[in-house]
């Protein structure tokens, strides 16, 4: 289907550019023989082709004769020429170029790639609606492709440059080192038109966009997060106005598919780093939210977020540079992903049980950052919850990395999320203690846990419960309303020493538990049983005197 050695009596030799190349028309390194008869020749894809792009090369500038290529109307015939123009310039705007070498010269040439038809598309990813289809015996192109050349011309030269397509050549057309004066002239004016808008662009951000984010408050955010973003928006803004203008220029045919394939990808990946940059403003405004609420979870979320959503951004962005900018069919790439997705799935389920073990922890939040929490051999505070795993400075000031995973389904005793410190303690005093010594003791006990500021006040017990081997047990039970370990620490501190004061102003003896042998008379010796008084209100007394030096300090 490919071209074959045609006998002429024109040689075109690869060695000599202006002749090989027809504006969008390539030859390959072999020598093409051709006739006078094949530029107006439509028997076959390859002779229309030909014809088409011939007369519209400058030396043999034939517009009728192009627009013979043409499937024409009654409608349009009138404006023929102009039709052939328009979509020579289509193709070289799109820097879509023919080898002529590739084009089928078979006049029964079926299209069995796409459409099982007599076609033969040209390039149906950047000109998918350009298209020759054989009527009668000739090859033209179609009528729908006819139809659609005004839409194409405006689609490929937007707003209004398609003007300049006819003002330009009228500076000049003088040729310097293989291009017009007009050419240069054009070239001059894109590189002042980019200098100038970069310029402009600067001066808005660096002066007019900072002062206004100033006088609204927020000229950190501004210069440190939205500034950058602008800055690369202003450079996405330079390679649409080279996009669009550097097709007017109508240079060689190899040098526009280059530049455009370079401005196409360049899109992408500027939209890519645009992203990328508004990830970290984002993740400011959730780290704000963060700050108002009372979970340290939420101070961990954010990194994290961030992290996965500038990776998402990243992989979205390469496919798009590959697809959009470099023309790569990703297609197969993602099928083989796909496929080797399952694979990795299975060599990684772990990591992946490990990965929705956090997210239920982050959904659940059964702990959060600086919590105390025990689950099995674990016992510690938690320092950092990430993706895998969760870290716990245990109390000897080593760290724990548990996957979360096992976290997730682990029981975990949640110290930090407890509203209330229980303390208990059995305070035994020596059995010679009278009961209205224990009473006093136990009244001052309930004081001391009522004037404390972090106790809390409508429950605890104090009582005398229980009768011991050596002592008279009474059971301190109370709780404290604090949040960490080392404020409930500094209560107990503060508690205990107060109980101790109390029982050296009554008069309390703590047992121990030990025998004593009493001798309760010795010769000239006293009794080592102590005398207590008998009467109530010495131990009122004492009391009220303990509460009225001891509690009412204010360093209590």
């Amino acid at each position: 289907m490919y071209l074959t050695k045609i006998k002429a009596t024109i040689i075109f030799s690869i060695l000599i550019l202006p002749n090989i190349l027809f504006g969008q028309v390539i030859f390959d390194d072999r020598q093409v023989l051709v006739t006078e008869e094949d530029y107006h020749d439509l028997s076959t894809p390859y002779h229309a082709t030909l014809s088409f792009f011939y007369n519209l090369r400058e030396e043999s500038y034939d517009p009728e004769a192009a627009s013979r290529v043409l499937t024409l109307n009654a409608a349009n015939a009138k404006d023929a020429s102009k039709l052939a123009i328009q979509l020579k310039q289509i193709f070289d705007g799109n820097a879509v170029f023919v080898k002529i070498n590739e084009v089928p010269n078979e006049s029964d040439y079926i299209d069995t790639l796409y459409s099982n038809q007599s076609k033969y598309f040209f390039d149906t990813k950047q000109l998918p609606l350009v298209y020759l289809e054989k009527v009668g015996k000739e090859w033209k192109f179609s009528a729908f492709t006819v139809s659609q050349i005004e839409e194409m011309h405006h689609e490929t030269y937007p707003y209004g440059t398609d003007r300049l397509l006819n003002l330009l050549p009228k500076l000049g057309s003088q040729v310097y080192l293989g291009l017009h004066f007009w050419q240069f002239v054009g070239l001059f004016l894109l590189i002042l038109l980019l200098f100038l808008s970069h310029k402009l662009i600067t001066f808005l951000l660096d002066k007019v966009f900072l002062y206004l984010m100033g006088k609204l408050g927020y000229g950190y955010v501004g210069e440190k997060f939205l500034l950058p973003v602008a800055r690369v928006t202003s450079i996405y803004l330079i390679v649409v106005l080279s996009s669009l203008f550097i097709r007017l220029l109508q240079l060689p045919i190899e040098v526009v598919s280059i530049v455009v394939k370079i401005l196409n990808a360049a899109k992408p990946f500027i939209i890519t780093i645009v992203f990328y940059k508004i990830v970290d403003i984002v993740s400011l405004y959730f780290g704000r939210l963060a700050e108002k609420t009372e979970s340290t979870l939420d101070d961990q979320l954010v990194p994290l977020i961030r992290k996965t959503l500038k990776a998402f951004v990243v992989i979205i962005g390469s496919l798009f540079v590959l697809k959009e900018g470099l023309e790569v069919d990703i297609v197969p790439f993602l099928t083989g992903l796909s496929i080797g997705g399952l694979a990795f799935a299975l060599a990684a389920q772990d990591t992946i049980k490990n990965f929705f073990g956090s997210i239920m922890i982050f959904i659940d939040k059964p702990f959060q950052v600086g919590d105390w929490i025990t689950s099995g051999d674990v016992d510690g505070t938690v320092e950092e919850v990430g993706f895998r795993s969760t870290r716990v400075r245990t109390f000897r000031n080593s760290v724990m990395y548990i996957p979360n995973g096992k976290i997730a389904d682990a029981t975990i005793d949640n110290h930090g999320l407890r509203q209330y410190r229980r303390f208990y303690t059995t305070l035994t005093v020596t059995y010679d203690t009278p009961p209205e010594l224990i009473q006093a003791f136990v009244e001052g006990l309930r004081q001391i846990v009522d004037s404390h500021p972090h106790t809390r006040k409508d429950a605890y017990n104090i009582y005398f419960n229980n009768l011991s081997a050596y002592s008279q047990d009474i059971m301190f039970y109370i709780f404290f309303q604090v949040g960490t370990w080392p404020e409930e620490l500094k209560c107990r501190h503060e508690i205990l020493v107060q109980i101790v004061k109390l029982a050296k102003t009554l008069g309390v003896r703590f047992a121990l538990p030990t025998q004593t042998l009493h001798m309760e008379s010795f010769p000239e010796k006293k009794t080592l049983v102590p005398s207590y008084e008998q009467e109530k209100t010495v131990y009122a007394a004492k009391l009220q005197e303990f509460l009225s030096t001891e509690l009412t300090r204010k360093d209590n």
